[in-house]
C-alpha cells in the first residue's frame, strides 16, 4: 500500500519581483536652502517695517490758500503751513516762508496747491519797466461779482449817456493786484491793476469821471 506523497511547501517565502520592496533613498538634509529661506523671510518682514516707519515720515509744506496770478508777490496770508508724507520731491519748506514771501509766482497758483520750487521767482514778470499800477474806484454794476486778487480783467471805457464816444477796451489783459471795499458802503470797490505804462495815463482819466468798467477774464493766467 502506497502512501501519498505531500507536497513540499516553501517555507523560504516568495522570490518573485512581487515580493521584492524598492530601496528608500536616504533623506537628502539642504541646510543651505533653509537657511536662505529663513534669510527671505526675515528680509521681508525688515522691509515691511521700513515702509512702515517711512510711510510715518512728515515734512512740514507751503500751502497756497488763494490764488496768485503770475508775476504776481507772494503774500504771509496765501500761505498755511501743512504736514505731507515725506516723498523726496522739491516741496519748499515752511521754515522758508520769509523768503518765499519776497519772491514772484512764476505762473499762476491755484489755491490748494503745495508750493514747490520752481514756481516761485525773485523778479515779477508782471512789474517790470513799461508797466504801471492804477488803481480804480468801480461801483456796482463796473465790476463783475467774485473779482478778487489774481484775476485778469479788461479794463473798458465806457462813456456816459450823454456822450457820443463808443465803449473801447483800454486795457487787454490787465492783472488785478489788489481788491479792497475801503470801507465804503453801496457796494463800491477799490482796485488795483497793472496794465501798461502809454495806457494808464487815459485809464486815470476816465476812470476819475466814472467811466471805466472792467471784465473777468477766466482762465486767462
Amino acid at each position: 500500500m502506497r502512501t501519498s506523497e505531500k507536497p513540499a511547501v516553501n517555507t523560504a517565502g516568495l522570490s518573485g519581483p512581487a515580493s521584492r520592496k524598492l530601496p528608500v533613498p536616504p533623506r537628502e538634509r539642504k541646510p543651505a536652502l533653509a537657511a536662505l529661506a529663513v534669510l527671505l523671510i526675515l528680509g521681508g518682514a525688515l522691509a515691511t517695517t521700513l515702509l512702515v516707519l517711512r510711510s510715518g515720515d512728515r515734512v512740514s509744506a507751503i500751502r497756497v490758500t488763494q490764488q496768485i496770478g503770475a508775476g504776481q508777490q507772494f503774500t504771509p496770508a496765501a500761505l498755511e503751513e501743512v504736514q505731507i508724507a515725506n516723498t523726496g520731491l522739491d516741496y519748499v519748506s515752511w521754515s522758508q516762508r520769509f523768503e518765499v514771501v519776497k519772491s514772484f509766482a512764476a505762473v499762476t497758483i491755484v489755491p490748494g496747491t503745495l508750493l514747490t520750487h520752481n514756481m516761485g521767482v525773485r523778479a515779477s514778470s508782471e512789474l517790470v519797466p513799461g508797466k504801471a499800477k492804477v488803481g480804480l474806484s468801480l461801483k456796482p454794476g463796473q465790476f463783475p461779482a467774485g473779482l478778487d486778487r489774481s484775476h485778469r480783467v479788461q479794463v473798458v471805457y465806457v462813456p456816459g449817456r450823454t456822450d457820443q464816444a463808443e465803449s473801447r477796451v483800454l486795457a487787454q489783459s490787465a492783472l488785478v493786484e489788489s481788491v479792497s471795499d475801503g470801507g465804503r458802503a453801496g457796494g463800491s470797490i477799490l482796485i488795483t491793476v497793472i496794465v501798461d505804462a502809454p495806457a494808464a495815463k487815459t485809464i486815470v482819466q476816465y476812470a476819475s469821471s466814472g467811466e471805466i468798467a472792467v471784465a473777468d477774464l477766466p482762465g486767462v493766467s
